[in-house]
């Protein structure tokens, strides 16, 4: 079935463990998370419970982003994938923790302002070349790119295309890597009809993460109409 979870911690984690096998960690994205956190989660959590990790807004946005506001540290050099020692620093540290978590995806946002540009291509290439490839990493173009763009990126950096497939369609990766952020605003809860719709577009091997504000509700409720459907029905008509 497709794995089915939430982006944060809307409740606490102890609960979160009973009734999900996977979350997104979203506290590594605004600010550093430690090491030492990262083994106490790991430790707590059932032996085959899947971290996926954000990947921190040091390395996707600039330092003017109102997401800054919840920073906890020295302000660099950072965004736009750009491979100084700035953003740098700030991967290896963040890989220490996603290594810790024993994360298996990593999740890239960029920012609406990170548009397509020969000068933000080369530099989202230029960065998956020279990190290490400890993680399947997945991207989230927030901005206006072109399709045959994301492509020709996604080929040449292996990476997943993650989409909201309410808003975009997914154009690039062996598997769906899908966030859910409302219909047209965070504030939001998904009807049964939606997440009926939602159904039809994911298969057995996708990540289905909500990112709204009922999204505790949404995900076991996504979870339950999948463990309604047997897989042969499942198809993704987006491939």
């Amino acid at each position: 079935m497709a794995r089915v979870g939430t982006c944060g911690f809307p409740v606490a984690r102890k609960k979160y463990y009973s009734e999900f096998s996977v979350v997104e960690v979203q506290k590594t994205f605004y600010s550093p998370m430690s090491p030492k956190l990262a083994e106490k989660w790991r430790n707590e959590a059932p032996e085959h419970f899947e971290f996926a990790v954000k990947a921190p807004q040091c390395i996707t946005h600039k330092p003017k982003s109102p997401t800054y506001r919840r920073y906890r540290g020295t302000i660099g050099d950072f965004g736009s994938f750009k491979t100084n020692k700035d953003v740098l620093n700030c991967w290896e540290q963040f890989a220490e923790v996603a290594r810790t978590l024993k994360a298996r995806i990593v999740v890239f946002q960029s920012p609406p302002s990170f548009e397509e540009s020969a000068e933000n291509v080369k530099h989202i290439l230029d960065f998956f070349s020279v990190i290490e490839r400890d993680f399947i990493y997945a991207w989230e173009p927030r901005g206006r790119w072109r399709d045959v763009t994301i492509i020709k990126i996604c080929s040449d950096a292996e990476l997943i295309h993650v989409v909201d497939p309410f808003l975009r369609k997914r154009v690039y990766g062996e598997f769906g890597y899908y966030r859910l952020h409302g219909m047209g605003k965070y504030r939001y809860s998904y009807s049964t009809e939606e997440l009926q719709k939602l159904k039809n577009m994911v298969e057995k091997d996708d990540y289905v993460m909500f990112n709204n504000t009922d999204m505790w509700n949404n995900a076991l409720m996504f979870r339950e109409l999948l463990e309604e459907a047997p897989p042969h029905k499942w198809h993704n008509p987006q491939l």
